[in-house]
């Protein structure tokens, strides 16, 4: 197929180009190449993908032997959004570039309806007029908010965001549907849960706990370490993927009384994508002391804006449609973490 791949130069885009470019699939990347966190990381991705990225020019197409197109693009740039989906005829379409971040939604709120409003329209708009077979969109885990039923299901409520980055991804899935009831526009929405490894975020947790850890400073380990997240390796994230990008959903003949509440008649679905089974923020940075052959000094503070207690996902949905369930162990995931982050940075560990 020939897929249009957003956010490309990110964390979860990156590992996924690669893993659809060796399936023989055609792929263009799109990228806007921020500054939300280091770019020098989403360059060092790009010529991992084999771009030379000497030549990077805003709206002008690279092609690499390895992983087909790449173009530096904001959704919000429409223009030239809606340019290249007339020209290249994609045939599905996976939108994982947004604002990331809780904390950072909190003080900067317009990057987030610049980006994961204004523009998830204009993707959404490009699919509808360019007969885009499926559109599979990056959701997240953070819509369940203040929900205290565990695990997370997506038949439960998730009206009750903590923050705006958590409803922005909310009114995310709530156009998403309204695009395939009115368009019959086939769509998926996958609802990440704490993705971790090669390559990561440098905003996350176990990058500044590793960062830190390895330079011999202190962590800050909130709510006293009292949480549990259900971390969830890249691999098996764009596996699920993979596996769903061929599968795209059809419209439900039931009445509305018939259709379970996570149910439309609309060619819409959600999944949760995690590893279903939370574990203990003190074992995971156990996980990486272990790893690293180092010990942290830890700083107990308070929960932050914005976090919850506990993320945990069923993944009996993804299991029954895809035949695929997440399983790499935190242990296996954080030693592949930390070998990547000890040749990306050029550090020797004590365990070496």
């Amino acid at each position: 197929m020939k897929v249009l791949i957003t956010g490309s130069a990110g964390f979860i885009g990156h590992h996924l180009v690669q893993k659809l470019a060796v399936q023989g699939h055609e792929i263009w990347g799109l990228d806007s190449l921020n500054d939300y966190y280091d770019p020098q990381l989403k360059i060092g991705r790009l010529q991992n993908q084999g771009f030379n990225v000497s030549y990077i020019e805003y709206g002008k197409p690279l092609h690499s032997t390895s992983c087909g197109m790449f173009v530096q693009l904001k959704l919000e740039d429409k223009a030239n959004l809606d340019a290249i989906f007339s020209e290249q005829k994609f045939d599905v379409v996976v939108n994982l570039a947004a604002q990331a971040g809780v904390r950072f939604s909190i003080t900067q709120p317009q990057a987030y309806v610049d980006s994961n409003i204004q523009g998830f329209l204009n993707i959404l708009e490009a699919c509808r007029y360019n007969n885009i077979k499926h559109l599979v969109f990056a959701s997240s885990s953070s819509v369940y908010g203040l929900n205290k039923q565990i695990p997370f299901s997506t038949t439960q409520n998730v009206d009750h965001p903590i923050s705006l980055y958590a409803a922005t991804k909310k009114s995310n899935e709530l156009m998403a549907h309204t695009y395939a009831h009115l368009f019959n526009l086939p769509v998926t929405g996958l609802r990440f849960f704490t993705v971790y490894g090669p390559w990561g975020r440098p905003d996350m947790a176990y990058f500044i706990f590793t960062n830190k850890i390895l330079k011999g400073e202190a962590i800050d380990v909130f709510n006293n370490g009292d949480m549990k997240r259900d971390f969830t390796y890249v691999d098996d994230i764009t596996e699920s993927i993979s596996r769903l990008l061929d599968n795209p959903p059809v419209a439900h003949e039931l009445t509305e009384s018939e259709l379970l509440s996570n149910e439309s008649t609309a060619p819409y679905q959600l999944f949760n994508i995690g590893n279903n089974s939370p574990v203990n923020l003190m074992d995971f940075i156990t996980a990486i002391e272990d790893t690293l052959g180092r010990k942290a000094e830890k700083v107990m503070k308070p929960l932050q804006p914005g976090d919850v207690h506990i993320t945990y996902a069923d993944v009996q949905s993804l299991i029954d449609y895809t035949g695929f369930k997440p399983t790499t162990t935190v242990k296996e995931g954080m030693k592949a973490f930390v070998d990547w982050y000890l040749e990306y940075y050029q550090i020797k560990s004590t365990n070496n």
